[in-house]
């Protein structure tokens, strides 16, 4: 039998075993811990965050071609900084045209009469009376534009400003100025805003008529600008969705706008009167627009319109040169041709254009146009019905001519028609 002395120490003896392996582990790992920082301070280009910077920057060059920052490359005090492949051409075209965006707001005033009632008291008892008051109510409408001439003319939408009392804008560096309306034309949906002001940038105007479905669209202008506190103008961006669009403004109303640029770059209220851009830097519309579906809620579901360039700078010729837009005519009237208007009328074609009255002495008449003929073209394009026939005429400026191919008597001819301003008169 072991004596009670040797059975206590026995049992002590696992304990003491795992205190002096515990110590000698954790002494072990701070004898490594001291050694890593000595390391680390003797060469910090070696360290863990270093080591893997180095490693990125070795595959940038091999990505790259070459070693160090890329081309272009712009480098901050922190590092290398945005490399030349995010300034893409929608950065470029927006930082060209961004500066000639304005905020449009419109003020519309009205006078209200009203009774103010109000008592006072006749004894122990109070009797309502009431006496006849005026005040002005101030309600305002918002938009954008852009400045379109060092002089300060600003291009804008129509329905912005129509009916305003005071027009104002705020320009990209913050001042804002009051805006006189040198002239509209309520059927383009197009207004001419003029400022006093110097050293205005300026937006590059393109060529709508050169556009191919498909190409990026830029959408700039200040939607909800009345809720943001500072001038930059937000940018949205898409494509051309399709080109020659006719719509009507709301099923309430009849007016139609044709000719229309669609997009799906995100036009939102407060964009109307914006610029469309190209990725060129070139305003190619007006933004005008938008289609919001079924809902009430008047925002982008990716159905936007924008006004052809070319024909809001007709206006603001047609405007500076005669104070209004004259309208163009050709003193003729047509009908679309039908399977039963061919059938009816032995036609030999069935898709075209009948004329179906001229006006003596008009464009027309004096061309050799006649009732009966068949319009088949207009400078070269094939038309279908009226309304394509009418995009095609009413593109020309007042004074230029067209050519028409037309078919009478089943035989082909070419016949051209100079465009001019309506008389005065109706016909």
């Amino acid at each position: 039998m072991t004596p009670a002395g040797e059975r206590i120490r026995a049992g002590w003896l696992p304990v003491v075993y795992g205190v002096v392996t515990g110590a000698a582990v954790a002494a072990a790992v701070l004898m490594g811990a001291f050694a890593l920082r000595d390391a680390s301070r003797a060469r910090p280009g070696t360290s863990t965050l270093v080591a893997s910077r180095a490693g990125t920057a070795a595959a940038s060059d091999v990505a790259g071609g070459g070693a160090g920052p890329a081309a272009g490359a712009r480098v901050g005090a922190n590092g290398p900084a945005v490399g030349a492949s995010r300034r893409t051409a929608i950065v470029a075209a927006t930082e060209r045209v961004a500066p000639a965006v304005v905020y449009v707001s419109a003020a519309h005033e009205r006078r209200v009469r009203y009774w103010e009632y109000y008592r006072e008291w006749e004894g122990f008892f109070p009797r309502l009376y009431r006496r006849p008051r005026a005040r002005t109510q101030v309600s305002y409408s918002f938009g954008s534009g852009f400045i379109v001439d060092a002089r300060g003319y600003i291009f804008t939408n129509n329905h912005v400003i129509a009916g305003a009392d005071r027009i104002e804008v705020t320009l990209h560096d913050g001042r804002v100025l009051a805006a006189e309306l040198v002239g509209a034309s309520p059927p383009h949906d197009v207004a001419i805003l003029r400022i006093d002001a110097e050293n205005l940038p300026v937006a590059r105007l393109g060529n709508s008529d050169s556009l191919m479905v498909g190409e990026w669209a830029i959408a700039i202008g200040s939607p909800m600008g009345q809720y943001l506190a500072d001038n930059q103008p937000s940018v949205t961006v898409g494509v051309i969705s399709a080109l020659h669009r006719d719509i009507r403004q709301s099923g309430r109303e009849d007016q139609v706008f044709s000719d229309m640029i669609q997009t799906d770059a995100a036009i939102n209220p407060g964009n109307s009167g914006g610029p469309l851009v190209d990725a060129s830097g070139e305003v190619i519309g007006i933004n005008s627009v938008i289609f919001s579906g079924i809902s009430q809620a008047a925002f982008n579901i990716g159905l936007g319109f924008a006004i052809p360039i070319n024909r809001a700078q007709y206006v603001f010729r047609e405007i500076l040169e005669h104070g209004h837009v004259r309208e163009q005519w050709i003193g003729l009237s047509a009908i679309d041709i039908t399977p039963q208007v061919q059938v009816a009328l032995d036609l030999p074609v069935s898709r075209g254009v009948l004329i179906r009255g001229i006006v003596e002495g008009g464009p027309a008449d004096r061309a050799g146009l006649e009732p009966g003929d068949v319009i088949i073209a207009i400078n070269g394009v094939k038309v279908a019905n009226t309304d394509e026939a009418n995009r095609l005429i009413f593109a020309h400026p007042i004074g230029e001519t067209i050519e028409m191919t037309i078919s009478r008597d089943d035989k082909l001819r070419t016949v051209r028609v100079r465009v001019e301003a309506r008389p005065d008169e109706d016909i």
